[in-house]
């Protein structure tokens, strides 16, 4: 028998906006304190979910994150001050999060996610965020969630545009077909030097922010199980002409990873 842990009286005053919420309540706000999420980065993705998981009362986040803060990550990363300027990002977001909501058990992993860690990382985790900045990280977090058995809330930013869908590939959809991996969505990564680093295209710092609330918010969906996730669809927002649209993907039975016939077995192709 599982005991869940019951909301303090300072919780109750604190979490009291959501608990009078009819989709919420004191079961979604339990579910949310018993909850373990992951978040890959503590950048300009990240700073937002954490920021606002912690506020939200998740129970446990764990950061990942091998950078330290540099002051041209302040236009953006609000999760970090000026006199973070050299420490760990993992051990600045930590210190704010502390500040923020004394509930909130931070885990900090001050490492680069690899195939050699990615499995146990994100295996002790309900939930993984990802709000890195790279395509080879993505698809590693994407395929170590798969063999995982993890469900994963992933976004993107460019210079003016964001992405961002929810992966359960490791289960089933109504129509008995396996839900789509990342590869269904996007089958190879670009070529290598084919789309500018943040350090050379610029990003608008605020789309960070709309991109890292908005997955917060789908992480807190799928805890608490309200409203209709992002499973097979990807949100996609224009800055540039403040447009919001979403476009539908399923599973395709050749992708490497859940296909039919798959090629990828494990996580040995990633490099590091």
């Amino acid at each position: 028998m599982t005991i869940r842990p019951m909301l303090t009286p300072d919780e109750l005053e604190r979490y009291a906006r959501h608990i009078v919420l009819r989709e919420v309540g004191g079961p979604g706000q339990i579910a949310l304190k018993d909850a373990r999420v992951l978040v890959i980065g503590a950048g300009g993705l990240g700073a937002p979910v954490l920021l606002y998981l912690a506020a939200a009362g998740v129970g446990a986040l764990g950061i990942v994150d091998d950078d330290v803060v540099s002051l041209s990550n302040l236009q953006r990363q609000v999760i970090h001050g000026t006199a973070d300027v050299g420490q760990p990002k993992v051990a600045s977001a930590a210190a704010v999060i502390g500040r923020l909501n004394p509930h909130v058990a931070v885990e900090t992993h001050g490492m680069r996610l690899t195939r050699q860690n990615a499995l146990e990382l994100i295996g002790a985790y309900d939930l993984i965020a990802d709000g890195s900045d790279n395509f080879s990280t993505r698809y590693l977090v994407s395929d170590a969630c798969f063999f995982a058995g993890k469900p994963l809330v992933t976004a993107a930013v460019g210079s003016f545009d964001g992405t961002l869908t929810t992966i359960r590939a490791h289960e089933r959809g109504s129509d008995g077909d396996p839900n789509p991996t990342y590869r269904c969505l996007f089958p190879e990564p670009p070529p290598p030097g084919t789309v500018p680093a943040c350090a050379e295209a610029g990003i608008l710092g605020a789309l960070t922010g709309i991109m890292g609330s908005l997955a917060a918010l789908e992480v807190i969906r799928e805890i608490v199980g309200f409203g209709e996730g992002l499973v097979g669809r990807l949100l996609m927002v224009d800055a540039r002409l403040m447009r919001f649209e979403t476009l539908s993907y399923r599973w395709d039975p050749d992708n490497p990873l859940s296909g039919r016939i798959p090629t990828i077995l494990d996580l040995s192709a990633h490099s590091g």
